[in-house]
């Protein structure tokens, strides 16, 4: 069996805010006016449970207001228990109840966490994490507001590329480098790694050239094993 070192092989960091938001205007544009604006201020904060205001001043390039930890998880849930007092028709008393009955706090607390007035302990967060349905875990409520948004745009920039077809010249394994060495790769090293590789396609462009310089390692350490 070939041996791989994990740790030597680049890993590039998930691309700032501000690429992010290049990339998804440009596949804006080139759809047109025709279909919703992924960049919609006031869904991007129900999504986020970040203020309105904080996802204008984003999208615009500015900077967000100061906060701690402690002042984004408050935030964040309670604007996540606003949101759904408002979509239920609820009461206050009513979601702390459903928080006591299933997290296993009391109603008071629980009260007094959604309202904001106090912060939760790790375990309850956890325990909200799943509570609300929301992606990301903890860092949901946790990271800095331009890191959150970003975190949600970036399923909406890989839902907007399009999507390869044979017919596409770029699919050609001749045109497309990449799409050699994957082709390579599905041929030599069986189904499940073929497996592993067909759902690489969902990538974002960032993690394909580390994708393409691993699978070359692989497959150039093959051809020297092979050639001894």
């Amino acid at each position: 069996m070939i041996g791989f070192a994990p740790w030597s092989i680049p890993v590039d960091p998930v691309p700032p805010l501000p690429v992010t938001l290049e990339r998804l205007r440009a596949l804006v544009l080139e759809r047109g006016a025709a279909h919703p604006d992924p960049l919609d201020p006031e869904a991007l904060a129900a999504g986020t449970a970040l203020p309105e205001a904080t996802v204008r001043t984003l999208l615009d390039g500015g900077e967000p207001p100061a906060d701690t930890v402690n002042e984004r998880v408050r935030t964040r849930i309670k604007a996540l228990a606003d949101a759904r007092l408002q979509r239920t028709g609820t009461r206050m008393s009513d979601l702390a109840g459903d928080i006591s009955r299933q997290l296993g706090v009391s109603a008071f607390w629980a009260r007094q966490v959604c309202s904001g007035e106090k912060v939760p302990s790790v375990e309850l967060l956890h325990g909200l994490v799943g509570f609300f349905g929301v992606e990301g875990g903890e860092a949901f409520f946790t990271a800095p507001a331009p890191d959150a948004l970003n975190r949600a745009l970036l399923p909406v920039l890989a839902a907007l590329r399009p999507a390869r077809s044979p017919a596409d010249p770029s699919a050609d394994p001749l045109a497309d480098p990449l799409a050699g060495v994957l082709a390579g790769a599905l041929s030599r090293y069986g189904d499940v790694r073929g497996v592993a590789l067909r759902q690489a396609h969902d990538l974002p462009p960032e993690r394909w050239h580390v994708l393409n310089a691993t699978l070359k390692a692989l497959l150039e350490l093959d051809d020297a094993e092979a050639q001894r």
